[in-house]
Protein backbone atom coordinates (compact mmCIF):
# COMPACT_ATOMS: atom_id res chain seq x y z
CA UNK A 1 0.00 0.00 0.00
CA UNK A 2 1.43 3.57 -0.81
CA UNK A 3 1.21 6.25 1.32
CA UNK A 4 0.79 9.63 0.39
CA UNK A 5 1.58 13.08 1.83
CA UNK A 6 -0.73 15.72 2.24
CA UNK A 7 0.01 18.82 2.32
CA UNK A 8 -1.41 21.54 4.70
CA UNK A 9 -5.48 21.23 4.66
CA UNK A 10 -7.36 23.86 5.81
CA UNK A 11 -10.70 22.13 6.60
CA UNK A 12 -11.75 19.18 8.11
CA UNK A 13 -15.12 17.79 7.98
CA UNK A 14 -16.81 16.05 11.18
CA UNK A 15 -20.53 14.40 11.49
CA UNK A 16 -22.17 12.83 14.11
CA UNK A 17 -25.48 11.85 14.37
CA UNK A 18 -27.92 13.44 17.72
CA UNK A 19 -29.20 10.69 20.06
CA UNK A 20 -31.20 11.01 22.97
CA UNK A 21 -28.04 11.44 25.31
CA UNK A 22 -26.66 14.61 23.49
CA UNK A 23 -29.98 16.41 23.97
CA UNK A 24 -31.93 18.50 26.76
CA UNK A 25 -35.65 17.85 27.78
CA UNK A 26 -36.77 19.69 24.53
CA UNK A 27 -35.26 16.93 22.39
CA UNK A 28 -33.11 19.54 20.79
CA UNK A 29 -28.95 19.36 21.38
CA UNK A 30 -27.28 20.59 24.67
CA UNK A 31 -25.18 23.92 23.73
CA UNK A 32 -22.53 22.36 25.25
CA UNK A 33 -22.54 19.34 22.53
CA UNK A 34 -22.41 21.64 19.82
CA UNK A 35 -19.24 23.55 21.11
CA UNK A 36 -17.37 19.97 22.03
CA UNK A 37 -18.09 18.75 18.54
CA UNK A 38 -17.38 22.19 17.19
CA UNK A 39 -14.22 22.24 18.61
CA UNK A 40 -12.89 18.64 18.03
CA UNK A 41 -13.34 20.10 14.23
CA UNK A 42 -11.80 23.10 14.51
CA UNK A 43 -8.69 21.08 16.95
CA UNK A 44 -8.50 18.59 13.22
CA UNK A 45 -8.39 21.52 11.33
CA UNK A 46 -5.11 22.82 13.08
CA UNK A 47 -3.63 19.95 13.62
CA UNK A 48 -3.97 18.74 10.22
CA UNK A 49 -2.70 22.37 9.05
CA UNK A 50 0.17 22.76 11.70
CA UNK A 51 1.30 19.35 11.58
CA UNK A 52 1.76 20.25 15.69
CA UNK A 53 0.07 19.67 18.47
CA UNK A 54 -2.38 22.17 19.09
CA UNK A 55 -4.75 23.42 22.00
CA UNK A 56 -7.65 25.66 22.20
CA UNK A 57 -7.45 28.79 23.31
CA UNK A 58 -10.59 30.80 22.98
CA UNK A 59 -14.06 30.50 21.09
CA UNK A 60 -15.64 33.56 20.64
CA UNK A 61 -18.97 34.78 18.66
CA UNK A 62 -20.52 31.75 18.79
CA UNK A 63 -24.27 32.08 17.44
CA UNK A 64 -26.88 29.18 17.98
CA UNK A 65 -29.39 30.28 14.65
CA UNK A 66 -31.40 27.35 15.04
CA UNK A 67 -31.91 23.53 17.40
CA UNK A 68 -30.92 20.64 16.10
CA UNK A 69 -33.40 17.94 16.78
CA UNK A 70 -32.63 14.34 18.26
CA UNK A 71 -32.36 12.09 15.07
CA UNK A 72 -30.72 14.56 13.08
CA UNK A 73 -27.49 14.29 11.44
CA UNK A 74 -25.02 17.08 12.14
CA UNK A 75 -21.55 18.03 9.56
CA UNK A 76 -19.63 20.01 11.37
CA UNK A 77 -17.27 22.37 8.84
CA UNK A 78 -14.03 23.60 10.08
CA UNK A 79 -11.75 25.97 8.19
CA UNK A 80 -8.50 27.80 9.05
CA UNK A 81 -9.14 31.02 8.00
CA UNK A 82 -6.66 33.30 9.58
CA UNK A 83 -2.49 32.11 10.52
CA UNK A 84 -0.95 34.21 12.99
CA UNK A 85 3.10 32.98 14.18
CA UNK A 86 1.88 30.17 16.61
CA UNK A 87 -1.99 30.86 16.50
CA UNK A 88 -4.87 29.92 13.75
CA UNK A 89 -8.00 30.93 13.83
CA UNK A 90 -10.85 28.83 12.49
CA UNK A 91 -13.77 29.43 11.54
CA UNK A 92 -16.72 26.50 12.11
CA UNK A 93 -20.30 25.86 10.74
CA UNK A 94 -22.51 23.28 12.45
CA UNK A 95 -25.00 22.14 10.08
CA UNK A 96 -28.09 19.87 10.73
CA UNK A 97 -29.80 17.77 8.25
CA UNK A 98 -32.96 15.33 8.45
CA UNK A 99 -31.72 12.38 7.19
CA UNK A 100 -34.85 11.00 5.35
CA UNK A 101 -36.05 14.40 3.82
CA UNK A 102 -32.64 15.33 2.77
CA UNK A 103 -33.38 18.65 4.19
CA UNK A 104 -30.45 21.15 5.43
CA UNK A 105 -29.81 23.97 7.71
CA UNK A 106 -26.95 26.43 9.19
CA UNK A 107 -28.12 25.71 13.15
CA UNK A 108 -24.96 27.49 14.44
CA UNK A 109 -21.63 29.23 13.56
CA UNK A 110 -18.78 29.92 15.93
CA UNK A 111 -14.54 31.04 15.38
CA UNK A 112 -12.05 29.15 17.45
CA UNK A 113 -8.63 30.32 18.11
CA UNK A 114 -5.90 27.16 18.56
CA UNK A 115 -2.47 27.74 19.29
CA UNK A 116 0.68 24.99 18.33
CA UNK A 117 2.77 23.53 20.41
CA UNK A 118 6.32 22.63 20.68
CA UNK A 119 7.37 18.88 22.62
CA UNK A 120 7.82 20.77 25.60
CA UNK A 121 3.85 22.56 25.23
CA UNK A 122 5.26 25.76 24.80
CA UNK A 123 3.82 27.93 21.43
CA UNK A 124 5.82 26.76 18.44
CA UNK A 125 5.73 28.55 14.88
CA UNK A 126 3.30 27.08 12.90
CA UNK A 127 4.89 25.07 9.84
CA UNK A 128 8.19 25.18 11.63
Amino acid sequence: MRSEHVDQPREARIWEIVFPDHTNHLGTLFGGQALAWMDKAAFVAATRFARRTVVTARSEQVDFHVPVRQGQLVEVVARVAVVGRSSMQVDVELHAEDPLAGTRRLCTRGRFTMIALDGEGRPAAVGD
